[in-house]
């Protein structure tokens, strides 16, 4: 054998370990770090609407309950679905994704068409629709999350099955990259100015 297919065989040897090296940090990085979403309902609407990619961040949340901190109202979360669904029949595998509306201490209540957090109206500006369900008053409980969708009047949410548990929580939702044109962050969308 000559020198030239000895260096030939140990340049694709090094080409194959470099590749394997990479799919790991990839697949490391996916299962650790961040994964790509997509949104498969009307929900969230009209801050995500269906087929938007997103990516969902998981080293925060993780952060978080090590420290016991909440993760913060308003983030829009993607998680587990609680026992309460998994029991009605939903894959324990799917990935569900909502809004956070009350953390551990949170007062939360419906009434007369206005999300009520601690006593005090919060301002849904962006919010087509009064929301069209009265919900008695609840108070969050330690390590445990009240989310609803954005699409209040559409959303299968803790206002029908409950609390989630914060370990439910796979990750926030921190960046659309699909469609083009709503490339960038997340944010709330833009109020709904009042005809005149």
């Amino acid at each position: 054998m000559n020198s030239t297919s000895k260096s030939q065989k140990k340049v694709n040897r090094n080409d194959w370990f470099s590749i394997l090296i990479w799919i790991t940090l990839a697949l490391l990085l996916r299962w650790q770090v961040i994964e790509p979403r997509w949104i498969p309902s009307g929900s969230m609407l009209p801050t995500l609407e269906i087929q938007d990619r997103i990516l969902v961040e998981k080293v925060s949340p993780r952060i978080k309950r090590l420290k016991k901190q909440n993760i913060g109202i308003d983030s829009i979360v993607v998680f587990q679905p609680p026992q309460q669904l998994i029991e009605a029949g939903y894959d324990e595998n799917a990935a569900l994704i909502k809004r956070v509306e009350g953390i551990a201490g949170d007062q939360i209540e419906v009434h007369m068409g206005q999300l009520i957090r601690n006593g005090e109206p919060i301002d849904e500006s962006w919010r087509v629709l009064p929301i069209n369900y009265e919900m008695d008053a609840i108070t969050i409980p330690d390590n445990a999350l009240w989310v609803l969708g954005d699409n209040r009047n559409n959303s299968l949410d803790s206002h029908l099955w409950g609390l989630l548990p914060e370990k439910n929580v796979i990750g926030t939702a921190v960046w659309r990259y699909w469609p083009i044109n709503k490339f960038g962050p997340i944010r709330f969308p833009t109020p709904i100015k009042n005809k005149a």
